[in-house]
């Protein structure tokens, strides 16, 4: 929806802000393409090869053989289309919030790009609700979209969406990436409605032999033998094939993108699904049951990219009276537009909480009696609580007054009103609005399905990104006199039906009969006694700033980016490229005929020329880099610069030509240089402020002073780690940490820290939460462990203190990493430089040292370390 909220002139912060967000890929969106590329490398490979064997006693299933040696945990489940051919089928595993269609639209690029080897073709998207089919159909017919400018760069400009009622040619599928949007139910032929789409309806006959073609009608019945006719065998004419859209379909082996795919494992919709003839079906879903999981993605990882709003604190209203909780809901929401209004006063950025409110019954005859009607509730909210009427608004089957919302604007555009959400049933699944924070539940208290449908609707965080306040990166539910047991037991499911299922820790119940409830209360663990002593005196650095009254923490926006010189940009690489009217990616070879009797044809080399699909826009190019450069007429004069200096090189034509031939290859080369300019001018203003001693590495007091906490607090249904082999950890700051915390090098890693024998005390430092540094990237450094050792026999104290960052090996060498190993090497130096004085006496005469620790080196390097 806030694709549509774009105004002519300047976009509101917030807007830059999303597309930013989208344009950027999370850690574990760049893990799942990889490992989707992974597989598509092996099918097509193994394809290759499964087509090449002829005899049919050698023949294998080359998606399961793929699947087998990807490695995959979970056994292949075979599957094959309408014709008998083998179906590769494999599910995105996504939570609500995940960004799922962005996924789909690069999974697309993935698909043409590594299996299909082309640009073109049809693509079936498949959705099972009007909601969910409105929003998607919305995003990819707008240009200016950037799930749409994906496909476009996917398709080199060359994009068609169409809906169901739409007729295309032949020629649109050769040439073009053609979307074509299905409802479920549309495509499922055992429902009335949608017979349409099987039924002769006209303008699809060019994909069909004509009709008293007999031999070319039976030839194609034959290569495809489960199109509908409208004759049988003995008829005068034959089997007649009906030009319907079903059958179009059928004849052009589409690509199958399937979302909310756990809605289609019905018999009768998988029989549809694999009577399109697919060439291979992508699902996406947060509950997948009978699927091909490829890509696993959890609730952690979200939460660890700021993709959700959590904490979820639940409050269980003692009161009989909906109009208790009901207030009790407004107040909460009244407090969050407060917040909201002083980050906006801060940021620039718009957030409008949302109330969302779940009544009994909606039906314009169902009003009176003892349920709670949505027209009840808007007179008691416009009446009572003298909310005005613009900011409600009721979403029902009969009654969509959202639907005139999202047509001039959408519910997270500036000029919206609404603020409260009345509905029963119609925001479950598919229902998208980042605003919405509280949702108030005035259902009968015994109805156990009122949160477990709707929690979800409340989870995403606006524009990707915590606020830092956090009152507005958390979420709220209001109901009353729900049973404690019953009513965390439906928010888990809740969790869980939403593939957030390991994340149902971060909930809190708050019961006004009782306070927290029970067992569900948070659990506080304290420093272990003996090390209270020592722990308590540590004090950690941090890169700091000077101001009129001392020291200050570096601020990113303001101390490293403000001071980015953009006049020193070079784009010397980008002027370097040189533009060729040929596609380089792909080799392709031609068959022709030759003037030679004896060689009757020929193969030859060809080559396809780059073809410009996006208008040569600089305003379009700059938008596109506006991520980069946060000052739009400097992004401007880069865009001007590049194309002024393609436009003079040659004729004018040749260069007009040439350059809207490449226009998409010149702004991903721009892109790349800008992002690489920007980290070194960085990391040059960052050193070049530290060598004149206007950036230091200090402990600056003020209470501004990272330290350990007191205690940690651990959800009651978290695993607490235990040692490798069992038994209470003895060496963890803490008296115990959640397992869940820990990925599997990180237990590795504190496992072999407890069997130290000159360790004295090891802390899990949590992102987000606890020590961090800033260094010349927007985001802060938080390292994996911080632990400290001793010279000494007698374990009161410490001498060296280790701050430790963890990779993967697959982050072995990447930027991110090499960033994180730069930003280190300088804090031990600085470390090492600075007198105690500074540093902090409580730190006197301690050693303090920065490490990064690959997966394949770690122990080695842990050992070396420790023997100091």
């Amino acid at each position: 929806m806030i694709g549509s909220v774009q105004k002519q002139g300047s976009q509101p912060a917030e807007i830059s802000l999303w597309r930013i967000q989208i344009m950027q890929l999370k850690e574990y969106q760049q893990r799942a393409l990889a490992g989707i590329r992974s597989y598509l490398e092996l099918l097509a490979d193994l394809k290759k090869k499964a087509e090449g064997i002829t005899d049919r006693d050698l023949a294998f299933d080359f998606a399961a053989k793929a699947w087998e040696k990807a490695k995959l945990p979970r056994r292949y489940l075979p599957r094959k289309n309408g014709l008998g051919h083998l179906l590769p089928t494999f599910c995105l595993k996504v939570p609500t919030g995940g960004g799922k269609t962005l996924l789909a639209v690069k999974t697309v690029d993935l698909v043409n790009t590594v299996y299909r080897r082309r640009q073109t073709g049809l693509v079936l998207w498949i959705v099972p609700t009007t909601q969910i089919y409105r929003q998607t159909i919305q995003h990819l017919k707008d240009r200016d979209h950037p799930y749409r400018q994906h496909l476009d760069i996917a398709s080199g400009g060359h994009t068609l969406i169409l809906e169901k009622t739409d007729h295309f040619a032949p020629l649109d599928v050769q040439e073009r990436l053609v979307v074509l949007m299905l409802m479920l139910p549309s495509a499922n032929r055992k429902t009335k409605e949608t017979l349409k789409v099987f039924k002769d309806s006209g303008g699809f006959q060019d994909f069909f032999p004509p009709e008293d073609d007999i031999k070319a009608q039976e030839a194609t019945l034959k290569r495809f033998p489960n199109l509908d006719t409208y004759e049988k065998q003995s008829g005068f004419w034959g089997r007649q094939i009906k030009t319907s859209l079903g059958n179009t379909l059928r004849t052009l082996s589409p690509v199958i993108i399937l979302d909310e795919g756990h809605k289609a494992y019905s018999e009768g919709a998988q029989e549809t699904l694999r009577d399109f003839n697919p060439c291979l079906i992508a699902e996406l879903s947060a509950t997948p049951v009978q699927s091909n999981i490829l890509v696993d993605i959890t609730g952690r990882e979200l939460h660890h990219e700021e993709m959700i709003k959590l904490d979820l604190h639940v409050v269980n209203k003692a009161s009989p009276d909906w109009k208790d909780t009901l207030l009790a809901g407004v107040n909460k929401r009244n407090v969050l537009e407060e917040k909201a209004k002083e980050y906006e006063a801060n940021t620039g950025i718009h957030i409008r909480p949302i109330c969302l409110i779940q009544v009994e019954r909606t039906g314009k005859d169902q009003q009176g009696g003892r349920w709670i009607h949505s027209e009840q509730v808007r007179e008691h909210l416009t009446k009572v609580m003298g909310i005005p009427a613009e900011q409600i608004a009721v979403k029902t089957s009969e009654k969509d007054e959202l639907k005139e919302v999202d047509d001039v604007g959408g519910l997270l555009g500036r000029d919206c009103k609404v603020r409260y959400i009345i509905t029963k049933q119609a925001l479950q699944e598919g229902w998208d609005c980042s605003f919405a924070y509280v949702l108030v539940i005035l259902t009968n208290p015994s109805s156990q399905n009122a949160l477990t449908q709707l929690v979800g609707r409340i989870l995403r965080q606006p524009y990707a990104r915590k606020t830092q306040l956090r009152e507005l990166d958390e979420s709220y539910v209001f109901c009353f006199q729900q049973r404690a047991n019953t009513l965390l037991e439906s928010i888990r499911d809740g969790f869980a039906q939403e593939g957030l299922g390991d994340l149902r820790g971060h909930i809190a119940t708050e019961d006004e009969r009782g306070g927290m409830t029970g067992d569900d209360m948070d659990r506080l663990f304290d420093m272990r006694e003996h090390f209270k002593q020592a722990a308590g005196r540590t004090i950690l650095p941090v890169f700091v700033v000077k101001n009129s009254h001392g020291w200050r923490p570096v601020n990113y926006e303001m101390d490293i980016a403000a001071r980015i010189p953009w006049d020193e940009v070079t784009l010397r690489p980008v002027m370097q490229l040189t533009l060729s009217e040929y596609e380089k990616k792909d080799v392709e070879i031609g068959v022709t005929l030759t003037e030679d009797r004896h060689r009757v044809i020929e193969a030859r080399g060809i080559h396809d020329l780059r073809e410009g699909g996006i208008r040569v826009d600089p305003v379009f190019m700059t938008r596109q880099i506006g991520d980069i450069v946060p000052n739009p007429w400097q992004a401007h004069e880069f865009a001007k610069r590049v194309l002024n200096h393609f436009y003079t090189m040659g004729g004018k034509q040749d260069a007009e030509r040439l350059i809207a031939n490449n226009f998409v290859f010149l702004i991903e080369e721009l892109r790349k240089q800008l992002e690489a300019e920007k980290d070194r001018l960085a990391e040059r203003v960052f050193c070049s402020m530290l060598e004149k001693d206007e950036l230091r590495f200090l402990i600056i007091g003020n209470n501004l002073d990272w330290s350990f906490p007191k205690s940690i607090a651990i959800k009651p249904t978290s695993k607490i780690l235990t040692k490798e082999k069992g038994g209470q950890l003895e060496f963890s700051l803490y008296e115990a940490v959640p397992e869940d915390d820990f990925n599997e090098t990180e237990k590795a890693v504190a496992w072999y820290l407890e069997n130290q024998h000159r360790l004295f005390f090891w802390f899990r430092n949590r992102a987000r939460h606890d020590y961090s540094i800033q260094g010349w990237r927007e985001h802060r450094i938080y390292p994996d462990f911080i632990f400290t050792a001793t010279d000494r026999n007698a374990h009161t104290d410490y001498e060296r203190v280790y701050v430790v960052e963890t990779k993967g090996l697959h982050l072995k060498d990447n930027a991110k990493t090499n960033y994180i190993r730069k930003v280190f090497d300088i804090c031990t130096r600085q470390a090492k430089s600075r007198n105690w004085n500074e540093l902090g006496l409580e730190m006197k005469d301690k050693v303090l040292r920065f490490e990064v620790l690959d997966e394949d080196e770690w122990e080695a390097k842990l050992n070396e370390v420790l023997l100091e």
